[in-house]
């Protein structure tokens, strides 16, 4: 079973639970994921089977699309809604003018450099530092440059703030942003603009590269297709994993040459030096991803899925 499975992600399950999950439904050893997602968090975790799981390092960096929800009242040692508040200045929403909220916004768009935060899988020479923030550490972090192409307030309930009547607001917004973007960190640098504490207290993944939640089945959903034995309605093939990468469609004997791991000369190209291509066969079946070689004018397979490679 090779192809590619978009899971809409409940909360309290972590990506690894839901790679768990659809091995054991569908008795699939290779199953794989193309980045995590909170155990609080929902929506979009792509899941790739078989020969696809060989497709994730091109997957990684890919754009994401999220929606959110911005607690301002005070901030927490996670970052997030599952974390234990910080005290911090009190949120005072009926002095936020709109000027202001799109002030904050604005300065949060495009490239910024982010601070990891402590409660998260990045690693610090050799260590993970969820593990040292629960052993009471705090580590230097240096900061990361991401870009935040697009960071907007919605309006679902017509208020730019809503007022929980316990000392909080919220506020709803859409964040669409470069991978290794921490939208927790983004929450957090959101309510310092406005000078209140801040905290994610939602966060919904509605797009990673081209699949988006429109696409997503429930992992009950994937249980019930593959009893029902019509898991090619859902399933995606390889192709859909590697939508944004350029292509070339091979003859018989490039694709025999690619099989087998060896470089395709391809005379008329317009692809950057060590840009991934994907080697297509006629039939449009996914052959292999290789980096092109603008000197030599060659493509040489890095992945090979097919042939005997």
């Amino acid at each position: 079973m090779d192809g590619v499975l978009v899971i809409d992600k409940p909360s309290g399950m972590t990506s690894h639970d839901v790679v768990a999950r659809t091995r054991h439904i569908l008795h699939e050893r290779r199953v794989g994921h193309t980045g995590t997602l909170d155990p609080f968090a929902t929506g979009v975790l792509v899941i790739l089977l078989g020969k696809a799981t060989r497709l994730a390092q091109f997957l990684s960096s890919v754009d994401k699309e999220y929606d959110a929800i911005i607690r301002l009242g005070y901030a927490t040692d996670t970052g997030d809604r599952t974390g234990n508040p910080v005290p911090g200045p009190p949120a005072k929403p009926g002095n936020f003018t709109e000027e202001e909220v799109e002030a904050a916004l604005r300065s949060l768009r495009g490239d910024i450099d982010q601070v990891p935060p402590m409660y998260s899988a990045k690693k610090v020479e050799g260590r993970k530092l969820y593990e040292l923030a629960r052993r009471g550490e705090n580590v230097e972090r240096k900061p990361v440059r991401v870009c935040i192409y697009d960071f907007a307030a919605t309006r679902p309930t017509g208020q730019l703030i809503k007022d929980n009547l316990d000392g909080t607001f919220d506020f709803h917004a859409r964040v669409s942003c470069s991978s290794g973007t921490y939208v927790r960190t983004l929450a957090e640098d959101f309510g310092k603009r406005l000078y209140v504490g801040a905290h994610l207290a939602e966060l919904r993944r509605t797009r990673v590269g081209d699949l988006e939640i429109t696409q997503a089945i429930t992992v009950d959903e994937l249980k019930l297709h593959f009893a029902e034995q019509s898991l090619g309605s859902i399933v995606l093939p390889l192709n859909a994993a590697l939508s944004r990468l350029p292509f070339v469609h091979l003859n018989a004997e490039d694709v025999r040459r690619a099989n087998h791991g060896r470089d395709v000369t391809v005379t008329e190209a317009d692809w950057a030096d060590g840009e991934n291509v994907k080697m297509c066969d006629a039939d449009e079946q996914l052959i292999a991803v290789g980096q092109y070689d603008a000197n030599a004018k060659r493509l040489h397979p890095r992945v090979v899925l097919s042939g005997e490679k």
